[in-house]
């Protein structure tokens, strides 16, 4: 048994490719193309001297010890806010421009919701002189400023779109529909393991390099190259499915994901997909998504524009319903406390998505000997202005 995608794009009864006639074409070739030419040998060689000499891998796996002592386990960080551009998204930006460009592509679309993913987009576009939109909502052009001012300086065209609630879903909604306007030339960079397959298995391979680097780092640090328990934040789910890639089936290691809980699963004011969703049709997978009973999306919230969407990818769906992954609920309050606890212990800033993950922590037991990988996917820059905002309700008497 694999939890792995099967040759019909389907991860167990999730995942598929629910699409507009007028991309099945589009989507068909893609899903021909992309392992033959991501599995080449040409194609390796130059994504992994990207990834060295431009991103600057691999990350390090920090051992963080002043956390280690306060939660009883052997802590260990990996350090993906410290990759170029400050998240683990160059990853997956690099592999796929390079999949765009030897299948012709001329033109890059992208989605971002905290606007880490935009960025990277952006970064890799102007790296090989190619165009680029970016669909962000204008909620989240607001509170993330500073990325999408990055994303302008490094030549891409930030489009706020102003439906719904402004936020990843609706940025999402409109980047498809350009995508169907423009479906011979444009390629959809999608920035996590959602949309239809083969997206999916696209991004979790491209960051796959944060499990690969897992095991080698591990065995030199612990002298074996797999921990007892791998943690990461999950909204769409890329940086998840990438630290847990090389681990999906091996049952010695425990998979703890965080997904954003909001102001709480009992209230509306929540992301928390895995929780409360059942299953349905969201951008072209299938997947458990917030939804009324005729149908409906749900409007989500998170404190997180990185993790404010209202379904989880089918990578994620499929670990929670087989019980192969455990998936948590982390609230607003308990994500910015652990975004402190991080700071003022290890000084580390971490971005608020990554704090979702740091919040599991106390919901834990661990034995004193236990291996713990937890994934930082990146850094706090951009949301300086929410933490200042929130610092004085924070519980300093708890770190």
């Amino acid at each position: 048994m694999t939890y792995q995608v099967d040759e019909d794009g389907f991860y167990g009864q999730f995942g598929g490719a629910y699409v507009p006639e007028i991309l099945y074409n589009t989507v068909e070739t893609l899903r021909q193309s992309y392992r033959p030419i991501m599995e080449s040998e040409e194609f390796q060689a130059e994504f992994r001297e990207l990834l060295r000499d431009y991103v600057g891998r691999p990350s390090p796996l920090y051992y963080a010890k002043r956390m280690s002592q306060k939660y009883g386990c052997k802590l260990y960080l990996k350090r993906e806010d410290l990759n170029h551009t400050g998240a683990h998204k160059i990853n997956n930006a690099i592999g796929q421009i390079l999949l765009a460009r030897k299948m012709g592509k001329k033109r890059i679309i992208a989605e971002t919701g905290a606007g880490q993913h935009g960025v990277a987009t952006a970064t890799v576009c102007a790296l090989m002189d190619m165009p680029c939109r970016v669909y962000m909502g204008a909620l989240d052009v607001e509170r993330q400023h500073p990325n999408v001012e990055r994303m302008r300086m490094l030549g891409a065209e930030v489009f706020p779109v102003e439906t719904g609630n402004k936020t990843l879903k609706d940025a999402t909604n409109e980047a498809i529909r350009d995508w169907c306007q423009h479906p011979a030339d444009t390629f959809y960079i999608i920035g996590s393991t959602v949309g239809p397959h083969p997206y999916p298995d696209i991004v979790a391979r491209l960051q796959s390099v944060i499990s690969a680097e897992i095991k080698v780092q591990l065995q030199q640090k612990e002298g074996r190259d797999y921990p007892d328990y791998l943690m990461a934040c999950v909204g769409g789910g890329s940086n998840a499915a990438g630290t847990i890639f090389h681990y999906i089936d091996d049952d010695r290691v425990r998979i703890v994901l965080g997904e954003a809980g909001g102001m709480g699963v009992d209230t509306p004011m929540t992301a928390a997909s895995i929780q409360i969703g059942t299953i349905g049709i969201l951008h072209g997978s299938r997947i458990k998504v917030m939804q009324t009973e005729d149908g409906q999306i749900i409007e989500p919230y998170s404190i997180s524009a990185g993790l404010d969407y209202p379904g989880t990818g089918p990578i994620h769906c499929n670990l929670y319903e087989k019980g192969r992954a455990q998936v948590l609920p982390v609230n607003d309050d308990e994500a910015l406390q652990a975004a402190f606890e991080l700071t003022r212990l290890e000084g580390i800033i971490p971005a608020l998505e990554s704090s979702h993950a740091l919040a599991l922590l106390p919901k834990m037991s661990f034995g004193k000997d236990d291996v713990v990988v937890l994934t930082v996917s990146g850094r706090g820059d951009k949301d300086m202005a929410t933490y200042l905002k929130h610092k004085d309700e924070i519980r300093y008497d708890a770190i």
